[in-house]
């Protein structure tokens, strides 16, 4: 039931993917609006995220979890049924609250139900597919339910689920034992505010350039919300994100390196069904179906990872991931307005897709590596928040390097092909900074300065 709700909210982050050009045309969106349909869903989502990890201890995480499924189903009818983008957008931040409701209490649920370490290793493992290869799932399932019926079907498709979760919850979920205390709801709207300004200003930027006051005067904006939202946080008495968590350099190591991971790996799943669809003239369902290596693969390596993990530990494991994540991205944003499905991005899928299937387990282990039971909810609210947050700030970053390289290329067929691959190798500098970020805060310090008079060597 727990991995039912996690597929249900990362399908719905990616279902529309394939959709994207349809929706286009129908509500006359450009390729940088289109960015919205993704970032006030996965905006909201991340933003209030901890909130409703907070609200999971206070209120209970049964209550919270059935709370957030209801809502989320509501909200997946209103945007199925919406008419415009304005409704459509206002529909899918409401699904990222809800789903900002239900899914910490999920994880935490996750961690409560499965004490024994064997068996949680397991769990979690299936957990962390489902987070990395259920958005590939959606865009296969947005492709054909694009084709056969509508987009609007993908919306849709979550009231049942939902439905049959909340006549679930009450017969195989216990209630956790509730805890006194308050809602931080400042820390909350800061922290939505400050990475709504953040990707908003990216994205203005990329439509009206970045001498626009909306651009560099929204950045600015959530530097200051940020900035506050660190002050709220330290002051508090019961603040959503307890600081001390940051204190632990695996979980930070994680939690970074997760941020930096997803700024890179989800708008590779918003550019390349734009590049099959528009460059290619693949219609929806067939890019839906062109995923499938990535996909196929990466689900593969569920079943070898608890092996993996046991024989050389989440940190050489997660390493490695990284590093074949890397080389099949660096190799995929080879492509041109010349190449075709086989074997130009086939092969390069297949090896982005073993590199991802090694990643997101030992990221969320680590995540929740020493957390007191006090903090599990919090903690595991900031494993999503890492997820989400970058999910969008990367999404925002590289639709700005699309269109500064779609604008600088001469007027052709070939200017959108250029600008993806250019945007897919910033997605390749995002994993690298990902790498980096384990390589200094998860490996012990004297291997990672090891590590770095290595490279110092053979870069000299």
């Amino acid at each position: 039931m727990i991995v039912a709700c996690q597929l249900m909210m990362v399908l719905d982050a990616s279902v529309l993917v394939t959709a994207m050009p349809e929706i286009g045309r129908t509500l006359h969106l450009s390729t940088a609006a289109l960015t919205w349909v993704q970032n006030a869903y996965i905006l909201a989502f991340g933003g209030f995220l901890l909130l409703g990890a907070r609200a999971g201890d206070i209120l209970g995480r049964r209550r919270t979890f059935s709370a957030g499924i209801a809502l989320f189903s509501l909200a997946s009818m209103l945007a199925g049924l919406a008419p415009s983008a304005s409704l459509l957008l206002a529909a899918r931040a409401l699904q990222g609250l809800a789903a900002a409701l239900a899914t910490p209490s999920a994880l935490a649920l996750l961690s409560v139900s499965f004490s024994e370490a064997r068996e949680r290793s397991k769990a979690i493992a299936v957990y962390s597919a489902v987070s990395g290869a259920g958005g590939s799932v959606g865009l296969l399932i947005g492709g054909m339910l694009t084709d056969l019926i509508s987009w609007r079907a993908g919306m849709f498709l979550n009231v049942p689920i939902g439905l049959a979760l909340l006549l679930m919850v009450p017969r195989y979920m216990k209630e956790t034992e509730k805890k006194t205390g308050r809602l931080d709801v400042m820390g909350a709207l800061t922290s939505v505010i400050g990475m709504t300004a953040l990707a908003f200003g990216f994205v203005q930027a990329a439509s009206v350039g970045w001498g626009a006051f909306e651009a560099w005067g929204s950045l600015a904006l959530g530097g200051v919300a940020l900035a506050a939202f660190v002050l709220i946080e330290a002051r508090a008495k019961e603040p959503i994100t307890p600081l001390r968590l940051f204190a632990n350099r695996t979980r930070s190591g994680a939690y970074l390196g997760r941020l930096l991971l997803l700024c890179g790996n989800y708008p590779i799943f918003f550019f390349i069904p734009q590049f099959l669809q528009n460059v290619l003239h693949f219609d929806s369902l067939e890019a839906g179906l062109a995923i499938m290596p990535f996909t196929a693969v990466q689900f593969g390596m569920m079943y070898v990872m608890p092996s993996l993990v046991a024989r050389f530990g989440n940190a050489k494991v997660l390493i490695a991931g990284l590093v074949i994540a890397i080389a099949g991205t660096s190799w995929l944003s080879l492509l041109s307005a010349d190449s075709s499905f086989f074997p130009d991005l086939f092969f390069p899928l297949i090896v982005m897709g073993g590199g991802a299937g090694m990643i997101f387990q030992p990221f969320t282990t680590l995540g929740l590596s020493g957390v007191e039971a006090k903090d599990a909810g919090a903690a595991s609210g900031l494993v999503n928040v890492a997820h989400q947050t970058g999910a969008s700030l990367g999404l925002a970053v590289l639709i700005a390097v699309f269109e500064a390289a779609n604008r600088q290329s001469t007027p052709s067929g070939t200017s959108f092909a250029h600008a993806i691959s250019v945007a897919i190798m910033g997605s390749a500098v995002f994993l690298t900074a990902s790498l980096v970020a384990v390589l200094i805060l998860l490996l012990p310090k004297g291997r990672a300065r090891r590590a770095g008079a290595v490279e110092t060597r053979n870069a000299s």
